[in-house]
């Protein structure tokens, strides 16, 4: 197995290099692939901001990509619960950060626009100081 870059990934996804796209399908079509949360966050990251990707376009894109046999990731469970709700309005790192965080009793932040719209998604504690 091996782990793959952000740079690799975007290539994937958005083709536009073409040399560049050649050889991330080359690496997606013959290994097995793992894929860190860190470069998951930083694509979406790029995708958004660089592509102006949309959240649902950007979901879209990693469910097909998750959704290969050959690709791993550290938690795919957690992971669709991110996606879900990223389509439903919550900030992609916000998602992410709340997911990995409800073992814990709570989970503080100064963002109004997170402890609003986690409290419309979850019944997990968002909440300012």
């Amino acid at each position: 197995m091996i782990s793959v870059d952000t740079n690799i990934v975007v290539r994937l996804l958005t083709q536009d290099d073409e040399q560049q796209y050649n050889k991330s399908l080359k690496l997606f079509q013959e290994q097995d692939i793992f894929i860190p949360d860190t470069v998951i966050l930083e694509t979406e990251w790029v995708l958004r901001f660089a592509y102006k990707f949309k959240p649902a376009e950007i979901c879209q894109a990693f469910r097909n990509l998750f959704g290969l046999p050959n690709v791993q990731i550290s938690n795919a469970s957690l992971m669709a619960q991110v996606l879900q709700w990223h389509e439903n309005g919550l900030d992609f790192a916000d998602a992410l950060h709340l997911a990995q965080s409800q073992n814990c009793s709570a989970i503080y932040t100064f963002d109004d626009k997170f402890v609003k719209r986690a409290k419309e998604l979850t019944d997990y504690e968002v909440k300012q100081p």
